[in-house]
């Protein structure tokens, strides 16, 4: 017999012997799949529609919703520490709007004992006061000043008659919180331009004075303030003491002693 031949029947006897080899191993089930286990939740209390700001709370507008313990934020309103949180907040008012499924957080509620909105969520010892305004929007930055937004308050008069009148204004007050633009106390419904006949502002004491005062004088004009500067309590520097004057249609700027 040839050499190849030898070798050939080799390799058929050891595959032989190894399909028989498996053919005798016991068969072997499926791996065991890992068990996984659901994480633990605790219900909360959450808010079962949007409620705007401003709304009475009701029975309606409350539920419980599982949530999971593990980083839970502080502050959420558990079933298993204070099971009966509806009767607590239920007739509080939304100081802040909240979206459906959303915790609730005490400190986005008020209770009101019975008084208004605004007198609810003024902080104590500011006052609320209305200014007019146009309701095209031309002393509003064209309409376009929601509640919340944050003003400047510029107060413009006209002295003299004739030939010799004289118009000026001035910026009375800086970084002015508006709480209501007519009896809107929110962005509604998405909608960017609310209308108005007057504008609510939050102010202090002492300002109360100075805005009546100039709105009996002259007319007030409210100027928009961007987002990234309305934590500034101060007017830049350029801008204090400042009048502009116009005279036979000439603008001027003028400092005050």
């Amino acid at each position: 017999m040839s050499p190849a031949r030898i070798i050939i029947l080799l390799v058929a006897l050891v595959a032989g012997v190894g399909a028989a080899l498996l053919v005798q191993r016991p068969s072997q089930g499926p791996e065991p799949v890992a068990k996984v286990e659901a994480a633990p939740t605790v219900p909360v209390l959450v808010a079962a529609v949007d409620i705007p700001i401003g709304q009475t709370v009701t029975a309606d507008n409350l539920r419980w919703q599982s949530w999971p313990v593990s980083g839970m934020p502080a502050g959420i309103i558990r079933k298993d520490e204070t099971p009966e949180a509806e009767k607590e907040i239920i007739g509080q008012l939304a100081r802040q709007a909240l979206l459906a499924a959303e915790p609730i957080r005490r400190e986005k509620l008020i209770k009101t004992d019975g008084t208004g909105f605004l007198s609810a969520v003024l902080p104590s010892g500011m006052r609320a006061v209305a200014i007019s305004t146009d309701s095209r929007g031309a002393n509003t930055a064209g309409g376009f000043i929601l509640p919340n937004d944050r003003v400047d308050v510029i107060n413009t008069s006209r002295t003299g008659t004739g030939n010799n009148a004289t118009t000026s204004s001035e910026t009375l007050l800086h970084n002015i919180r508006v709480l209501a633009i007519g009896q809107n106390v929110q962005e509604r419904n998405g909608e960017k331009v609310v209308i108005g006949e007057t504008a609510t502002l939050e102010v202090d004491p002492g300002q109360v004075e100075t805005l009546i005062q100039a709105q009996k004088a002259g007319t007030l004009s409210l100027a928009l303030r961007s987002l990234k500067d309305a934590g500034e309590t101060t007017p830049p520097a350029q801008a204090e003491n400042a009048m502009t004057l116009v005279r036979y249609g000439v603008s001027s700027k003028s400092v005050k002693p």
